[in-house]
Order: structure tokens, then sequence, then C-alpha cells
């Protein structure tokens, strides 16, 4: 299902209400959790084979970006208060919040486990997984941000397809939270009172076996479902129509037998009208009758010879075309390569050494390309560079 694409049983289920091989919800009164029942048991499980299929999309996504087999399946639906979501964290985890902008209107919110998301960005900056030692950083949330970006942006595209209209998001925030130590409404307004809570198994290689949660308002989950709906009936109802077949017309009466006579013989064939050569001897034929084929004269191709002053001439005209254009000119003292961790790690007075050694030329490139080497002089109060070399290919 992670193609977007509901099969006939899908659609069926939803149509009537229920997903194949799906747990009822627990209570009778139409919800499931402990924040009450606004949601009815069809609309939950709706919900559920939305946020199956747009999440198998997703995860198609992150595979793209960590290179490591990704599974995010099972979804579990329930209603919820913030208390009791809040009371299943006792380690911070990072929330990361997407707003709808275009088809839909609301928000939702993905929690995430710390060690999670580290595996995460540590796969995407080309680590192996296993480089999870220390905090949380700046540049792990920027990392996960993208990812949830990518991940939520192939969501729409399959939500976009189920609901029948386009669907767009906004870029997301993320954050390293405590939810036991703020209030819902610090993260979003919806989290004040009753949401949908929707949580996912999420395994990415041997590395993450875990669950992600992600959180929608009842409005928007009672949206979702209404819309889901009404799509998948005029689905229903277009192939029906396509499947009616017009009553064909009532077929003419037979004309009355005429009655019966003696049989006659056959009639004989004319003979075809015989040509004759002598009247047509003075009348002009048609055109097409006799058009000569066309004689086509191939003949070798001919070019001026060029002057011995022609190359220089040439190329003289054309570089005086191109003398007013500007170019780039970079002086390079000198290059070296940093981790990642190193860049963080710069503060005022960090010392970076270089490749090159004291009193060494330096390179002077042009548009990026290495045309000469010289030496740094002072004119005044400026740097400036006294050629030494021209570089020759």
């Amino acid at each position: 299902m992670g193609d977007g694409v509901l099969s006939q049983d899908e659609i069926n289920a939803l149509l009537s209400g229920g997903i194949p091989d799906a747990a009822p919800a627990d209570d009778g009164g139409g919800g499931s959790g402990g924040a009450g029942g606004e949601l009815s048991n069809e609309q939950i499980d709706t919900i559920g084979e939305v946020a199956n299929i747009s999440m198998g999309s997703a995860a198609t996504s992150l595979f793209a970006l960590v290179n490591i087999k990704v599974e995010i399946s099972t979804p579990v639906v329930t209603e919820t208060t913030w208390d009791e979501l809040a009371s299943q964290y006792t380690d911070k985890c990072v929330v990361v919040r997407i707003g709808y902008t275009k088809g839909i209107d609301g928000s939702n919110v993905l929690v995430l486990k710390e060690n999670d998301v580290k595996v995460i960005t540590d796969l995407m900056m080309g680590g192996d997984g296993t480089n999870t030692d220390g905090e949380i950083t700046e540049l792990h949330l920027s990392a996960i941000s993208e990812a949830m970006n990518q991940m939520m942006g192939a969501s729409a595209t399959s939500l976009s397809s189920m609901l029948g209209m386009m669907v767009d998001i906004s870029p997301p925030t993320a954050t390293l939270t405590d939810l036991t130590a703020i209030s819902g409404g610090e993260i979003d307004s919806f989290l004040e009172s009753n949401f949908v809570r929707i949580a996912f198994k999420m395994e990415i290689g041997d590395l993450v076996d875990s669950e992600m949660m992600q959180l929608y308002p009842i409005s928007l989950a009672k949206e979702m479902c209404n819309a889901v709906q009404n799509t998948m009936e005029n689905d229903t109802k277009s192939t029906v129509d396509a499947g009616v077949a017009p009553e064909p017309a009532p077929a003419a009466a037979p004309p009355p037998e005429a009655a019966p006579q003696a049989a006659a013989p056959p009639p004989q064939a004319a003979p075809p009208p015989q040509m004759d050569p002598n009247a047509m001897a003075g009348q002009q034929m048609p055109p097409y009758m006799y058009m000569p084929q066309p004689t086509i004269n191939v003949q070798p191709a001919q070019f001026t010879p060029f002057g011995p002053g022609f190359s220089a001439q040439f190329a003289q005209e054309n570089i005086d075309l191109i003398l007013d254009v500007p170019l780039d000119v970079t002086v390079e003292l000198g290059r070296t390569n940093k981790t990642i961790q190193d860049i963080l790690d710069f503060a005022p007075g960090t010392i970076i050494e270089l490749n090159k050694i004291a009193g060494e030329p330096i390179d002077v490139l042009v548009n990026g390309k290495y045309v000469a080497k010289g030496e740094v002089v002072v004119i005044e109060e400026s740097f400036g560079v006294r050629i030494t070399e021209i570089i020759k290919e």
C-alpha cells in the first residue's frame, strides 16, 4: 500500500466503514482511548487506512535519504489527551510540527525518540548509524527537519490522491522537547484538548525498531474522513456509470414480402465498353498518368579556400567581442579538510592549518580555473599579488 493506490477491497472497506483484517475499536461508543469518543469506529478505521498508505509513501522517501530499508507500518489509531501522551515518554524526544497550507485545514505533529533521530541523521550524513553519542544539536534538528519535509511531502502527494484535492505542507520545524515539562498548547493549539494519536511501528534496517507518533486534531481527522468518503463514492459512481451500456434502438420492421413470382433467369452482365483508340487519339490525357521522373543533378560541394591570415584575423575579431566580459579572480592561500565536528568546534581564536608551506607561492584562479602562481605583496593598505608564473596547459 506504499504507492498510494487503493485496491478494490480497500475501496469497498472504506465505503462500508471498515478495514479488512483490522481489529474493531475497544469501546462501543464510537471511539477509543481515554479521551472520550468523538470519532466513530468507521472514522477511526478510515484514518488508520489513510495513515497507513500515506506513511508507506513517506517510508520510501526516507529510504532514499538513508539508503537502508525503511518500514513504517501497523498504525494504531486512538483518541487521547496531552497528559496521557506525555506520560508514555520518560526521556526527551524530538517534536516536528508540519502545517497544511493547501487542500485541508490544520496541522499535524510527529513525535520521534531521541535515539531514532540520531540514527537517521547519522545515516543522512554518510555514517553507519552508530554515531549516537552526545546531545541533540542544531545540526541534528536541521537534518531531521529536512527528512520530515521529504517524508511528509510524499505523504501529502498520497493524500492528494486519496482526498481528491491538492494537498501541500509548510516547512517542518523540529525541537527537542521534554513532553512532561510543557503543555501541549506550547507546541500547537489543538493539543490543548482531545486529539487523534496514530502510533506507527518504524524499522530502519537493524538499527531502529521503534515507534513514531503522529498527532492530528479531531476536526482535521473528520475532514479527511469526509473527503475520502466523497472521493470513493464519486469513483464508484463513475465506474458504475461507465459500465452501463445504452439500450439499442428498436430495429426497423422488415418490408412486406412480395407475392411469389415465377423464377426469372438471372440478368446477364453487360459487356465492358470498348475503348476506341482512334477516338482517344486527339484527347489530352490527365497529367498524373504520364508525369516524368525529375532528374537530380548531384555535384560535389565547393568551399571558398581560406587565405594565409584568415585564422588569426578571425580569432582576433572574435576575442574583441568578449574583451569586456568580467571574470572572477580568486587568490587561494591554501586548503584543508575538516570534519563537521571540527567545524562545529570553531570559535574566535581557532587556528586552521592549511596545506601550504610558509613562503610557498599562492595560487591564482580565474573563474575557478588555475592560471598562475604569485606572491603576496602590500600596496598601501591593501593586499596584492605579484604574478611569478603563468600556468600553461
